[in-house]
């Protein structure tokens, strides 16, 4: 059977106990992404929170990574970026894997303490269209934020 899309753990966490993302429902869109760690995110600050996992997906698609929609209302964290892309020549680049990440900002007055596997994202694997005569053949060399 040839992989289309789905995800993998970091090799270097694949006896971590994390757990890959799954839809919960049959008509859920999205696949529920936890934190790779616990961690504290103080109020009006940011924090980097990884997920241990990494995405594969045909050329032709992205994984939009959303904040679950409990995080703002219960946790009063937002993502930084609204909308995470997650390309598909980003799975195992040679800096990190392909690890999935998120940059949360904590909007509330009191710290939030988010827990290891506990759920925070959401991804949602899309196909997407390029426009006429896109010549687009550079090669991804790194991890996050290596395109610039």
């Amino acid at each position: 059977m040839i992989k289309q899309r789905g995800f993998e753990l970091i090799s270097k966490y694949k006896d971590d106990g994390l757990k890959l993302p799954v839809r919960k429902t049959k008509g859920s869109a999205g696949y529920d992404m936890a934190s790779r760690v616990d961690i504290t995110i103080q109020p009006k600050k940011v924090e980097f929170i990884p997920t241990g996992i990494k995405a594969y997906m045909q050329d032709d698609e992205v994984l939009q990574v959303y904040p679950r929609s409990s995080l703002g209302f219960k946790k009063h964290l937002m993502k930084i970026n609204s909308v995470g892309i997650i390309d598909s020549d980003y799975y195992n680049n040679p800096d990190n894997e392909g690890e999935i990440s998120l940059i949360l900002y904590n909007f509330g007055d009191e710290p939030v303490s988010i827990k290891k596997n506990e759920r925070i994202a959401q991804g949602i694997f899309i196909k997407y269209l390029k426009i006429d005569k896109d010549n687009t053949m550079i090669k991804r060399l790194g991890g996050f934020g290596s395109t610039d």
